[in-house]
């Protein structure tokens, strides 16, 4: 085996003046120990870790490992608790639903691992980003930069959207109505703008400038209504449970006929394999459909740079937050296949539905209750993985570094978190985004394969590193890791391969056009520090 040399970075402090205020110009020439330049030269955990000290650039540590977890199962439990387990029950696994949540439980939790190495590892602001850029090279982190930035947008306006929704049908149980003209684009009226939607970000906005631990405190409210909530349906719903409704557990397999063309997977148009309904196999099928109900566990990585102690915390905050909703998950599941037959369950609401067919409709206002609730706290997190991504990307000069500059009273990136909340802010005022969902989905999966990747590049490249926690069994783990996340990637229908192979293309133009040109890495870039 041949040793490992390790090429400390090279810097050279010149003074500037620059009209009243002194500057110190750095000017980097950071190596990698594999001695790679251009596209693919890494940035360093060392430099990457020293950039998080520049007194206009660096973020306040305020998190422990309490507000991690609550951000965890703030962003994971949504809507899905509510409606995605019925909906898989009554159309793809009968009662089995429940072995589903936790073979897709099984697979988030390999990623998970890797997640938790290297937020303890690299305790910086943006999440796989950053875990790429010190392990794969600085193109691959852009390009997973540029997913992350088009993931957490477009989820946060999906997400406003549809809590405005929610939010709609409680007023309309009162007897207050929005004008048609405010209510939102669909299908039936055409264009409208949602004014609900759109306020609630600019809302979610002005408390993440305020200050990490004020949103800390917000969600940690929001999240304990909203597990009560489901504790509550939990509790209720088993005293209604019959046996019988348990019969088939695993119902006999049936092959429905598939998509056709974008419409239908991937690997039904590369292979012809068409998934199976119920059986064995529709446990697996199942497992695809509902791993997105455990999306946003990645989003605990990105507030790794603002956490007190990450070495200790993140690793807890990250599969803490994985285990409870997955507990919860396969609760409800249980809950609802118990009380009513899988084959009578609706697909819109199935959870409020089977509550009103044993004749206590109230809990079906309880679960919007609770849905509006909870899909506050997903927005508001998905929200704040998105400026930090966008923040770290602009401290290493990809993004204009204007965006990076931290606000001197609350240490929060308040130009980028404004900037991206006012557009997200407009789409979900005036887009109807349903058909880009899936990109949420796709833009995930692909983060868990970079992940996974650089946790096995990295042990590689850089055994030195102190490691406060270690992934097990690598590089096995990671590369199960990666298996599982491809066979549930080529799952999602090919166009929603086909625009996000289109997002990424704009996003190389856009990294040979600027980023590759002001990235701090680029020999004789210079680099301002405001001196004191």
């Amino acid at each position: 085996m041949k040793p490992i040399r390790t090429v400390a970075p090279a810097t050279a402090a010149v003074p500037i003046i620059w009209g009243r205020q002194a500057w110190r110009c750095t000017v980097t020439t950071d190596t990698d120990p594999e001695g790679r330049t251009g596209i693919f030269r890494t940035k360093s955990v060392e430099q990457s870790i020293r950039d998080t000290e520049e007194p206009e650039h660096g973020l306040k540590r305020s998190l422990s490992a309490l507000d991690l977890t609550v951000f965890g199962v703030g962003v994971i439990i949504g809507t899905g608790i509510f409606v995605l387990t019925g909906a898989v029950a009554k159309e793809t696994a009968g009662p089995a639903t429940a072995l589903a949540f936790v073979v897709a439980a099984i697979v988030c939790g390999l990623a998970a691992l890797c997640y938790a190495e290297f937020a303890s590892t690299v305790p910086v602001a943006g999440s796989a980003y950053t875990f790429a850029y010190a392990s794969l090279g600085e193109l691959p982190a852009w390009i997973i930069g540029w997913d992350l930035v088009l993931e957490f947008a477009v989820g946060t306006a999906v997400v406003a959207v549809g809590w405005s929704g929610y939010l709609r049908s409680l007023m309309d149980n009162v007897g207050w109505h929005l004008p048609q003209a405010l209510s939102g684009t669909t299908p039936e009226h055409g264009f409208a703008f949602d004014l609900l939607a759109f306020l609630l970000v600019l809302l979610l906005t002005a408390i993440l400038v305020l200050g990490m631990k004020l949103s800390a405190r917000v969600t940690t409210a929001v999240v304990a209504i909203k597990v009560a909530v489901v504790l509550i349906v939990i509790v209720a719903g088993s005293f209604f449970i019959k046996a019988s409704n348990y019969d088939p557990f695993i119902p006999p397999a049936v092959r429905e006929p598939g998509e056709s063309g974008l419409q239908q997977p991937l690997v039904q148009l590369m292979f012809g394999y068409a998934p199976t309904s119920f059986g064995v196999m529709g446990i697996f099928t199942a497992a695809s459909i509902v791993f997105f109900a455990f999306i946003g566990f990645d989003v605990v990585a990105t507030a790794a740079e603002e956490t007190r102690n990450p070495q200790r915390d993140m690793p807890r905050g990250i599969l803490g937050s994985l285990f409870i909703c997955t507990v919860l998950y396969v609760a409800v599941s249980i809950v609802v296949t118990g009380m009513q037959h899988y084959t009578r369950l609706t697909v819109d609401a199935p959870l409020a539905d089977a509550f009103k067919s044993i004749g206590h409709p109230w809990y079906a206002g309880v679960i919007s209750f609770g849905a509006v609730i909870g899909l506050t706290s997903v927005c508001l997190i998905l929200l704040l993985g998105q400026t930090r991504v966008f923040f770290a990307m602009s401290r290493d000069g990809l993004l204009p570094r204007f965006f990076s500059v931290t606000h001197p009273r609350y240490r929060t990136p308040y130009r980028a978190t404004v900037l991206l909340g006012v557009v997200i802010a407009i789409v979900a005022g005036c887009t109807n985004i349903e058909e880009l969902a899936a990109l949420v989905n796709i833009g995930t999966l692909f983060a868990f394969v970079v992940v996974a990747l650089g946790v096995i590049i990295l042990r590689r490249t850089r055994p030195d590193l102190p490691r406060a926690f270690r992934t097990p069994f690598v590089p096995w783990l990671p590369a199960l890791s990666v298996a599982a996340s491809l066979w549930l990637m080529l799952n999602l229908p090919s166009e929603t391969w086909l625009r996000f192979g289109l997002w990424m293309l704009l996003g190389v133009v856009v990294y040979w056009l600027y980023g590759r040109r002001h990235s701090r890495l680029e020999p004789g870039a210079p680099v301002p520090h405001r001196s004191h």
